[in-house]
C-alpha cells in the first residue's frame, strides 16, 4: 500500500488546475522550486510521470489525465468530511464559550456584530460543566461568578439580578410574593440557593419542598414555566429574552441583586487570534451596558 503525502497531492491537483509551476505555487504560498520538488517527489512515488514538461508550458500525460478525477474527489472528500465534523477554517473563527441562556440572549445582538466584522466568524459552545471541554481551544470565555470571587483574570461584564417567572395562566393567582409560594418551585442546578436568596429579600422564607422539577439550565427552566409546570428564579435579561422571543411567561416580581455578575476570563489568546478577540470582547461590553 502506497503511503502518499497529502501535500503533494494538494500540489499536484492545484499544478493540473492552474496549468503551471509558477501559478501553484503562488496559490499554495510556495516557492516554485518547492512545488516543482514535490511533483518529483509523487512522480517517484508512483513510478510515473505525471507531466510532460515543456520550455514554457506544462501538460499532464494520459497517466496523469487518468490519476487527476480520483485525487480531486480524495480531496473534496476530506474538505467536507472536515467541516461536517470540525466546522470551517477556525483561523479567523473566534471560539466563544458561554452558558445556552447567554448564547440564546445574545442572538439577537449577533446580527449587528456579523454586519460590522463579516470577516470575523465565531464559533459557540455551551458547557453545563466547565470541565467537559479543553480550556486552551476556548478564545473568548464568559463565566457568571460571585462578586466577592477571588478568582484572578476576570473582567466585569455586568452586574446581574434574579426575578421569578411564571406562565400567564399561573399569573392570575399571583397577587403577592407571598403567593409563590402555593406553586411549586422548578429548580435550576447549581442554584439551589436563588429561591431562599429571592424570598429573603421580602423577609419571607422558602419552603423547600420534597416534589420538585430539577433542570440543569434556565433555558429549560423557562420551557417548564411556560407549559404552567410551575414558578422559577431566573436571571432578569434571560427573562426579559424569553418574553421578547413570545413565550408564555410573566415576570411576577421585582428584581432582587443576585450577588453575583457576568465576567470575560482574560486569556492568553493566540496571536493570530488577538486582534479580533479584541474586537469581539469591546462589542461584547457593549452589549451588557
Amino acid at each position: 500500500m502506497l503511503n502518499l503525502n497529502l501535500n503533494w497531492l494538494r500540489t499536484f491537483e492545484a499544478v493540473a488546475r492552474l496549468s503551471g509551476f509558477t501559478a501553484a505555487s503562488q496559490e499554495l504560498g510556495l516557492t516554485q522550486t518547492a512545488v516543482s520538488l514535490q511533483i518529483k517527489a509523487l512522480e517517484t512515488k508512483l513510478g510515473n510521470e505525471l507531466f510532460i514538461r515543456r520550455a514554457k508550458s506544462i501538460q499532464l500525460t494520459e497517466i496523469g489525465k487518468a490519476y487527476l478525477p480520483s485525487v480531486r474527489n480524495t480531496l473534496e472528500t476530506l474538505t467536507i468530511s472536515t467541516y461536517g465534523l470540525f466546522g470551517p477554517d477556525l483561523r479567523n473563527t473566534i471560539v466563544v464559550r458561554a452558558s445556552m441562556a447567554l448564547i440564546i440572549w445574545l442572538a439577537p445582538k449577533l446580527g449587528e456584530f456579523k454586519m460590522l466584522h463579516p470577516e470575523i466568524g465565531l464559533k459557540f459552545i455551551t458547557a453545563i460543566w466547565k470541565e467537559n471541554v479543553d480550556s486552551q481551544n476556548i478564545d473568548i470565555d464568559i463565566i457568571l461568578a460571585p462578586n466577592t470571587h477571588t478568582i484572578a483574570n476576570l473582567e466585569k461584564l455586568a452586574d446581574e439580578f434574579i426575578v421569578p417567572i411564571c406562565s400567564l395562566k399561573t399569573k392570575e393567582n399571583i397577587h403577592s410574593i407571598a403567593d409563590l409560594e402555593k406553586i411549586n418551585p422548578i429548580h435550576i442546578l447549581g442554584f439551589d440557593d436563588h429561591w431562599t436568596r429571592y424570598m429573603a429579600e421580602f423577609d419571607l422564607k422558602h419552603e423547600v419542598k420534597s416534589t420538585r422539577l430539577i433542570v440543569d439550565t434556565s433555558v429549560a427552566a423557562c420551557e417548564l414555566v411556560a407549559n404552567d409546570l410551575g414558578r422559577a428564579v431566573v436571571i432578569e435579561r434571560f427573562a426579559l429574552r424569553a418574553l421578547s422571543s413570545g413565550q408564555n411567561i410573566s415576570i411576577v416580581g421585582d428584581r432582587v441583586p443576585l450577588g453575583q455578575s457576568h465576567y470575560l476570563v482574560k486569556k492568553d489568546v493566540r496571536k493570530e487570534k488577538q486582534t479580533t478577540a479584541l474586537i469581539f470582547n469591546e462589542w461584547l461590553h457593549a452589549q451588557f451596558h
